[in-house]
């Protein structure tokens, strides 16, 4: 019985999501209400309540998530200082002239903004409010040109620094700990945020190059859909004068954020109060520095902050009724019971994923289904950075999967009329099917993640056989062994005769 409670509170709450509800509310008090049912029936005991309170707490002291607002001031000052225009006017005017040029523009834009900003709204909201206008003027096909910067601005969520990598880690991190404890490693090796921002790098790139590629394809084979642009001497010239305020800064913000915590000089916290303070000074030295600015940054980042927050407290109820209710020792059953061992296990994990992309938001689909499914996935063997990487790319796709894709939401509110809806749906096609090749490619070579932590770090994660999941962890007496044998007591001293 405790089980089915714990089946329909996962409807339940998948049912609410898609309506429309409010996030962090619906994940607590859907949950709370599936708790008090289950208690009335015997079945849940409220005292677990009372494992709340250290878990806000701990999240609240947490280090490593007091990144997320620095990371978003400084996307916030860098999208409203005018970073985005100038990337894409100057790497627009360089690569005009070539047949896709303003598709390659777009995309190489897309990945230095997701490496700078990590602001997927900000970022589709800008281009398609610049670059669409340039690029049908130019006579690209409707459709290409909306997949492009639909796709390129997905980037932020899998090129580092993401806070997107930066919850999976602290998530991947509790996760790990107890299914290494729950095997007997009572030292587990930790999942840090380097580590996955590392493990993301080499496959934020290859969708860089995928989508590259793509354009490239579209150019050779079918350049109407993507002509060149005519461009006079006399703005080559001007372009050279342009390229460094416009590339060279946040290139240099770029290196001072990833850099620093890639070469192991600064945690993932001093790397965004270093980016959030450089932030600030590009944009004095730009001379785009404003009190509004300033105070619509801050603003902008705490409203950010509070619902990415909330939802995490609103999941760790979740999480807690979820257990309660035997949810957890379910899953774990059931993957095993899957056929192709850990394989089979993680394909239906990912396809699960994939699916509620359709209908969720990313940080709902983590805070829920992570600590779900990460437990037996990790007791079964695989990579915690590895996986990590997979979810990130898996979950990019959420953005571009109708009917809920807030980057085609956010393109259809600024695109000009004639460009229609169904042509932004169409257009984000094969760039979803991209993202599945690049999935499928990391699961084939997972060096493609792993290499790097390990290079940078010394972080690794020895593969090991798959193993039965254990119905329950090892006894106090497994983990410290025998007794060690009593050695026999010393003679007592000789009693002094009486006087």
């Amino acid at each position: 019985m405790a089980e089915a409670l714990a089946i329909a509170l996962f409807l339940a709450l998948m049912a609410a999501l898609s309506a429309g509800f409010p996030v962090a509310f619906t994940l607590a008090g859907v949950s709370f209400l599936f708790a008090l049912i289950g208690h009335l029936l015997g079945h849940f005991d409220l005292v677990l309540f009372l494992g709340l309170a250290p878990r806000y707490f701990g999240v609240m002291t947490n280090e490593t998530l007091v990144a997320v607002p620095l990371f978003i001031f400084m996307g916030m000052i860098l999208e409203r200082s005018g970073i985005a225009e100038d990337l894409l006017t100057t790497m627009g005017r360089l690569f005009g002239p070539l047949p896709g040029g303003l598709g390659f523009s777009v995309v190489l834009v897309g990945g230095v903004l997701a490496a700078s900003t990590g602001v997927v709204g900000a970022t589709v909201v800008t281009m398609g409010l610049i670059a669409l206008p340039a690029m049908l003027k130019a006579g690209y096909d409707p459709r290409l040109a909306s997949g492009v910067i639909c796709a390129s601005a997905t980037l932020a969520q899998i090129v580092p620094p993401s806070t997107l990598l930066i919850f999976l880690a602290d998530i991947l991190q509790g996760v790990n700990q107890a299914a290494q404890l729950q095997k007997g490693n009572l030292a587990p090796t930790p999942v840090s945020v380097g580590d996955l921002f590392a493990g993301a790098l080499l496959p934020g790139l290859l969708l860089v190059g995928l989508y590259l590629a793509w354009v490239a394809l579209q150019a050779l084979f079918v350049p109407a859909r993507c002509p060149a642009l005519a461009s006079p001497p006399e703005e080559q010239r001007a372009l050279v004068r342009s390229l460094v305020p416009a590339l060279v800064l946040p290139l240099g913000l770029i290196l001072a954020v990833l850099g620093s915590i890639l070469a192991g000089i600064a945690t993932a916290t001093e790397s965004a109060s270093i980016g959030a303070v450089g932030a600030v000074l590009w944009a004095i030295l730009r001379g785009r520095l404003t009190l509004a600015l300033f105070w619509q940054a801050t603003v902008g980042t705490a409203k950010t902050s509070a619902v990415i927050f909330a939802i995490l407290l609103g999941a760790s109820v979740f999480s807690l009724v979820f257990r309660g209710l035997g949810g957890e020792a379910l899953v774990t059953d059931a993957l095993a019971a899957l056929p192709g061992g850990a394989s089979g296990a993680l394909f239906v994990c990912m396809l699960v994923m994939f699916l509620l992309g359709f209908f969720l938001d990313t940080l709902e689909i983590i805070f829920v289904m992570v600590p779900i499914l990460g437990p037996p996935l990790l007791l079964m063997g695989i990579d915690p950075i590895w996986l990590g990487v997979l979810i990130g790319i898996n979950l990019q796709t959420s953005f571009l999967t109708p009917p809920f894709g807030f980057t085609l939401f956010y393109l259809r509110s600024v695109a000009p009329a004639e460009v229609r809806t169904e042509a932004i749906w169409a257009g984000v096609a094969p760039f979803v099917a991209l993202q599945l090749l690049a999935l499928l490619v990391v699961w084939a070579a997972p060096p493609i993640a792993t290499w790097l932590p390990e290079r940078l770090f010394g972080t690794s994660f020895a593969p090991e056989a798959p193993s039965p999941l254990p119905a329950r962890g090892p006894s106090l007496q497994d983990l410290l062994g025998p007794p060690p044998p009593l050695e026999p007591l010393p003679p007592l001293p000789p009693v002094l005769p009486p006087r």
